[in-house]
């Protein structure tokens, strides 16, 4: 089962927008992955967050009733364990905070709690609006969540409480569709659906300082019954796991010029 997703206006926009990137101005620089690596992944897992913390690499998937949590290996992709999400809930998002996890769900209005030693749910905060992705920024003492539109939003790790957003800007355009983050180094990074493309963003004011062109990465004999790209986890060295929902691949790769 694949979930669609009508394409407002304003996505249809965002993605002319990013495909108009090939000749972009010199300060927003178009980069192509550099594979370094292929790791095998669960071809059923529908990929809603990735994120490596220690020697476990987790995973949050989606779908009505049959979303998860997922320890994996991050050498051999692995399952380690997984838990379901309760009733009907849509997983998307996912972001480690020191002994807890918390998972964002589509339009059930509710963001998860877990432990992150035992995969035990903990609680469910009440949200406003939609969750995609999300990201944690220790330094600014602060989450990070997309909601599928051109902002993001912060909350704070503790209750999750919406602590402000800013609008994300590529040349001064909108870009909707944001979905699953990673933060790195001060920066944000989002996959942009429903493109092949992600987008490094400065959060102090929304301003996108680079843009990926992953397109090919999974090889097209391979994209049959697959969705889009969605799925990034920084290594710590420089490298990322690029993933897919459905695909049976994770990429190590570097991402830069």
């Amino acid at each position: 089962m694949t979930v669609w997703r009508a394409l407002p206006a304003a996505l249809v926009l965002a993605a002319s927008t990013l495909a108009g990137c090939a000749a972009p101005t010199p300060a927003v620089p178009v980069w192509h992955p550099q594979v370094l690596a292929e790791r095998p992944h669960d071809p059923t897992a529908f990929t809603q967050g990735l994120e490596l913390a220690g020697d476990t690499l987790y995973e949050g998937t989606g779908l009505a009733g049959r979303s998860q949590l997922r320890e994996l290996d991050p050498a051999t992709g692995a399952v380690r364990h997984a838990v379901g999400l309760p009733g009907e809930l849509f997983g998307e998002g996912i972001t480690v905070v020191g002994s807890r996890i918390w998972q964002l769900t589509w339009r059930d209005g509710v963001a998860l709690e877990w432990d992150r030693a035992t995969l035990r749910l903990l609680r469910q905060v009440r949200i406003d609006g939609e969750g995609w992705g999300l990201c944690s920024q220790p330094g600014a003492g602060r989450l990070v969540r997309s909601d599928g539109t051109d902002r993001l939003r912060f909350h704070d790790p503790v209750g999750f409480v919406e602590t402000g957003s800013v609008r994300v800007t590529l040349d001064g355009r909108a870009v909707p569709g944001l979905n699953e983050l990673e933060c790195v180094d001060g920066q944000v990074w989002a996959n942009v659906w429903p493109t092949d493309r992600l987008v490094r963003i400065d959060p102090a004011d929304g301003r996108v300082t680079a843009v990926v062109d992953a397109s090919g990465l999974l090889d097209p004999s391979r994209r049959g019954g697959t969705d889009v790209l969605n799925g990034i986890a920084a290594l710590g060295d420089g490298t990322f796991l690029l993933t897919g929902k459905r695909w049976p691949a994770t990429f190590r790769v570097r991402l830069g010029p």
